[in-house]
C-alpha cells in the first residue's frame, strides 16, 4: 500500500511537535524561524490533509486534541528519523567537501594524473585527496562500487551506468628499441600485414591501450586477425623494459615512447579519448574543479 500524500509534509508536522511542547503557535513558529500566520496556515493545511481536527486555539495559546496528541506521539518516530536523515546527509555532504578519491588506469596514473592532483593541491591545500592505480576496467569497478569519486580511462568504451566526461586525448604508439630490425624502417610505411608476423608486447586484458589497438586492427582489417606471436604483460614498465631488451614491439601510450623508435603503421587509427567517470548525473563539486584543471592542461 502506498504512503498517503500528506506523509512527505514532514515540516508540519515537526511544528506540531513544537506547538505540542511550547503550547503556542506563536512559540513554535519562532522556534521554526517562520511568521506565525505562515505557521497557523501550515497547520491548517495539515489538518485539512489529515480529515481530523489537531489543535484547540484559545487566548492562552493552542492546546492539541485527543487525535492531535496522537498524531504528535506517532509523529515523534518519524520526525527523529527525519532528522537523522538530515544530519547523516550533511555530513556525508561535509565529508566530500572535504576528500576527493581518485581512481585512474596506470597509463594515466603514472603519466598524467600526477601534475593533475598538484594542480588541485595549489587550489584546494586543506582536500584529503587519495588515489588508486587499476587498469580500466577495474577503475570502472571502483567507481561503480563507490570507493572513488571520479575515475580517469582510456579506454574506447565506457560501460552503461557511468557517467562519462571527455577530458582530452592520447594515442597509442608502436614502438622498437632503436637495435631492432624494424628500427630501421623508421620514416617508412609498415603494412599491417608485417605488423602481425612480429612480436607485440600488449597490456593485460581489460586495459585502454590494449583495447584501443585491437580495436584498431579489427576496424582496418574489418575482423579481428590471429596475433600468434602476441605477449601480455602486466605493466607499461615491464612493455617498455622487453622493448628496450630487443623482445618485440610495445604497444603503450605515446607519452610513455620516451627514447623507443616509434613506427609508422598507416590504416591504423590509435588515437583514443581519455575519459573521466562518476556514479550518478552530476559529479561532486571537487571532481568538477579536477576535471577542469584536467582540460586545462
Amino acid at each position: 500500500m502506498p504512503l498517503p500524500p500528506w506523509i512527505s509534509d514532514l515540516p508540519a508536522l515537526d511544528l506540531l511537535l513544537s506547538v505540542a511542547e511550547t503550547g503556542s503557535v506563536g512559540r513554535a513558529a519562532q522556534a521554526h524561524g517562520i511568521s506565525q500566520p505562515s505557521a497557523s496556515a501550515r497547520l491548517a493545511r495539515l489538518e485539512r490533509r489529515l480529515g481530523v481536527p489537531l489543535l484547540v486555539r484559545s487566548r492562552r495559546g493552542s492546546l492539541l486534541t485527543p487525535a492531535g496528541q496522537a498524531v504528535a506521539v506517532w509523529t515523534q518516530q518519524v520526525v527523529g528519523a527525519a532528522h537523522t536523515l538530515a544530519d547523516g546527509v550533511l555530513s556525508l555532504r561535509a565529508d566530500q567537501a572535504a576528500r576527493l578519491r581518485v581512481a585512474a588506469s596506470l597509463t594515466v596514473a603514472e603519466y598524467m594524473l600526477p601534475a593533475w592532483l598538484l594542480a588541485l593541491r595549489r587550489t584546494h591545500p586543506d582536500t584529503e585527496i587519495s588515489a588508486e592505480v587499476a587498469n580500466s576496467q577495474g577503475v570502472f569497478e571502483i567507481v561503480r562500487s563507490g570507493r572513488a569519486d571520479l575515475g580517469f580511462v582510456e579506454s574506447p568504451d565506457i560501460p552503461a551506468g557511468l557517467s562519462r566526461r571527455q577530458v582530452g586525448e592520447d594515442r597509442v604508439a608502436l614502438v622498437v628499441s632503436a637495435g631492432y630490425p624494424l628500427a630501421a624502417r623508421v620514416g617508412q610505411d609498415l603494412p599491417i600485414a608485417d605488423l602481425l608476423e612480429q612480436p607485440l608486447l600488449l597490456r593485460e586484458p581489460g586495459s585502454g591501450t590494449r583495447d584501443t589497438f585491437l580495436g584498431a586492427l579489427e576496424k582496418a582489417l574489418g575482423a579481428m586477425p590471429p596475433l600468434p606471436h602476441a605477449t601480455s604483460l602486466g605493466s607499461t614498465t615491464t612493455i617498455l623494459a622487453t622493448a628496450r631488451a630487443g623482445g618485440g614491439i610495445g604497444v603503450v601510450s605515446a607519452r610513455a615512447a620516451g627514447d623507443l623508435v616509434e613506427l609508422r603503421v598507416p590504416g591504423l587509427d590509435l588515437l583514443r579519448p581519455l575519459h573521466a567517470v562518476w556514479l550518478g548525473k552530476h559529479p561532486s563539486a571537487l571532481a568538477e574543479d579536477l576535471m577542469k584543471q584536467v582540460s586545462a592542461n
